[in-house]
């Protein structure tokens, strides 16, 4: 059962601090509160469950908040909610309408939270988010006060602000392309070990006969069925050649074959235990699911090995985390990488995930479906797009003629005679390849700093949920840094003006408020109450 709850922002007065005071404004939490879409967050979670029956589930601003806690700070569950329990401002972000010291959920919760939001939904809830946060921005760069006459030489700190890399002006023409989109792929590498044929035989068969116990435990008569083999020189025989350094191909194969041999012997016992009254029912669901994808292992290291191949398709690389696949990425770190294939875009700055696979992919095939979702936003397509060699193939070409965009690249055909001609086309390509930059940022800040660089979630569906929010963590930040940054141009304006304090101080009242909205709207009676008291040259 979910009943609905008023998900309206609770202002920092109302929040009831049992030690005294009241939040700061300013704290990025706060911000943050403001910044989400929770009226639409709750119109796709709230149908999950059923309105009249069960127990009431957790709030969608509980469940959502904490897994952009968890994010965000890059925290294991235990300590998310270990950080909600001792944070006023997390618990604000959050709903609450006064600090606890109580626990506010299990641990464990966090497995359902993330089952709960799919990876269309957080795209969704991520443009959102990037919508409103614009249009924060423009009302806050729209209330900056217009100051081009000054003869200071820093009047023009309020620049660093543009709307023309935001926002699509409103008088551009409907058959001119306009912005820049960059696109680009990366892995999340999931929290696995490094695979090996040897290795996951070794652990396939050890499976195997924990199954067997089990199942032979059910009766006693069951147990002439276990398979006669030692299984202590089983494993010797496995670690004789996984503890060399180097070890080579025939050894490994021979390896290969013999424990594929003492697999194949704990399958067919297995088989005897079952047709012999043996009940799976009785085991664990995790080791009956486990035990379907040894038997696809079998299978497939049979092939490599009678084949003498070393690639099949949806090779397996871990006896749990099915879903992961092994991707090849050709980087000088690590040429396969083992995790899912994510494709990317930066729309004008802001980040925004497009796809993600499991299976390997040529990502040249995501840039139309890119453009097009860009000309579905803007209304246009992309003026440029900035992406790597791999995408520059004839298909996207012939796209990006027909829709005269740039895409970012060499020419076909032999160099122009006019030297003038090549040199500017070789500064235009090197400026594509430094917009290019910003979506390499995009992965190189996602993996250091929200936790792409390893997917610790083991389910499919959790673990996609952990990328997706990253994504919107990203978009969330950006915005708080845009905020921010006009917070410290005005206050740069002000402190030229070497104003008073009492002045400061009414400056500092409107920048403190909740949202852009109620900042903006508050500026125009300030700039009439005060600027006046300091002459004219303040107009």
């Amino acid at each position: 059962m979910y009943r609905k709850l008023h998900n309206g922002q609770l202002s920092i007065e109302d929040f009831h601090v049992p030690f005294g005071g009241t939040l700061d404004a300013d704290n990025r939490w706060v911000i943050f509160s403001s910044l989400m879409p929770w009226e639409e967050l709750e119109e796709t979670y709230a149908p999950q469950f059923n309105p009249t029956t069960g127990a009431p589930a957790k709030p969608v601003r509980l469940a959502f908040g904490a897994l952009f806690i968890k994010q965000r700070l890059g925290l294991s569950d235990e300590e998310t909610v270990e950080q909600i329990r001792e944070n006023a401002y997390m618990q604000f972000f959050l709903g609450f309408g006064g600090y606890s010291s109580k626990t506010p959920f299990d641990p464990s919760m966090m497995v359902h939270f993330r089952k709960r939001f799919s990876e269309q939904e957080l795209n969704r809830i991520n443009e959102l988010i990037a919508e409103r946060g614009k249009a924060m921005v423009m009302e806050a760069v729209a209330s900056f006060p217009d100051n081009d006459e000054s003869d200071d030489p820093d009047a023009g700190t309020d620049k660093q602000i543009s709307l023309d890399d935001l926002v699509k002006p409103a008088d551009w023409p409907q058959d001119k392309n306009w912005g820049t989109l960059s696109i680009d792929a990366s892995c999340t590498p999931a929290d696995i070990t490094y695979p090996t044929d040897l290795k996951l035989l070794n652990e396939a068969r050890e499976s195997t006969e924990r199954i067997i116990d089990d199942l032979c435990s059910q009766r006693s008569t069951l147990r002439k069925h276990k398979p006669r083999y030692d299984r202590g020189r089983a494993r010797a025989a496995f670690l004789k050649v996984a503890k060399q350094k180097k070890p080579r191909r025939r050894k490994i194969n021979a390896a290969i074959r013999r424990q594929l041999d003492y697999l194949q012997r704990s399958l067919d016992a297995i088989d005897a235990l079952i047709a012999s009254g043996a009940r799976l029912s009785g085991l664990k669901p995790h080791w009956w699911r486990k035990l379907l994808v040894i038997s696809e292992l079998q299978r497939q290291q049979t092939i490599l090995l009678v084949a003498k191949t070393r690639s099949i398709p949806d090779r397996i690389v871990n006896l749990v985390q099915r879903q992961v696949r092994p991707i090849v990425r050709g980087k000088a770190r690590a040429a396969v990488e083992f995790g899912a294939k994510i494709s990317v875009s930066v729309r004008n700055g802001f980040a925004f995930l497009h796809r993600i696979s499991w299976d390997p992919y040529n990502e040249s095939e995501d840039l139309i479906p890119q453009a097009k979702k860009y000309k579905q936003e803007h209304g246009c397509y992309p003026e440029r797009i900035c992406a790597d060699r791999i995408y520059i193939n004839t298909k996207n070409r012939n796209f990006c003629t027909r829709n005269n965009i740039r895409l970012s690249g060499k020419l076909l055909g032999r160099p122009p005679k006019d030297p003038a001609v090549t040199a500017a086309h070789k500064q235009q390509l090197s400026a594509d390849q430094r917009r290019r930059n910003e979506v390499e940022g995009v992965f190189g800040s996602g993996k250091r700093k929200y936790s792409l660089r390893l997917i610790m979630a083991r389910l499919p569906k959790g673990a996609e949920t952990s990328i997706s929010m990253a994504f919107l963590v990203m978009c969330a930040e950006k915005i708080l840094r845009l905020l921010r940054l006009f917070f410290v141009a005005i206050s740069a304006w002000f402190c030229a003006w070497e104003c008073p304090g009492w002045l400061w101080e009414a400056l500092r009242n409107i920048c403190c408020l909740e949202t852009a909205e109620s900042r903006a709207g508050a500026y125009p009676s300030f700039r009439a109450a005060y600027l006046p008291c300091l002459g004219p040259e303040s107009s």
